[in-house]
């Protein structure tokens, strides 16, 4: 079983920033991709970013929306993954979750999310 829980959501003003991290345990050699995806208030849940491979292999992926504002990296030595945060915008408020799946697999281990509030 893989165990996931993230941290460091909170309430933050347009142009702010924030750091959310995603605690990983139990069985996580075979998790070879961590993303982070997000559900607004009313809408369906998106992929934010993702962080792919092994060891010091690190592939990442950002959609349109966070480019160049959000930032995901893994620490390898506290088996977690984080999503910095930059000039957020009210559209970005919603509960963020880290999630993890297999190479070959689907997003099977999930958190239990995080809300992240940007308002003034």
């Amino acid at each position: 079983q893989v165990q996931l829980v993230e941290s460091g959501g909170g309430l933050v003003q347009p142009g702010g920033s924030l750091r959310l991290s995603c605690a990983t345990s139990g069985s996580i050699f075979n998790i070879y991709t961590v993303g982070w995806f997000r559900q607004p208030p009313g809408k369906q849940r998106e992929l934010v970013a993702t962080i792919s491979g092994f060891g010091s292999i690190a592939y990442t992926n950002y959609a349109d929306s966070v480019k160049g504002r959000f930032t995901i990296s893994r620490d390898n030595a506290k088996n977690t993954v984080n999503l910095e945060m930059s000039s957020l915008k009210p559209e970005d408020t919603a509960v963020y979750y880290c999630s993890g799946k297999s190479r070959q697999g689907q997003y099977d281990y999930w958190g239990q999310g995080t809300q992240v509030t940007v308002s003034s």
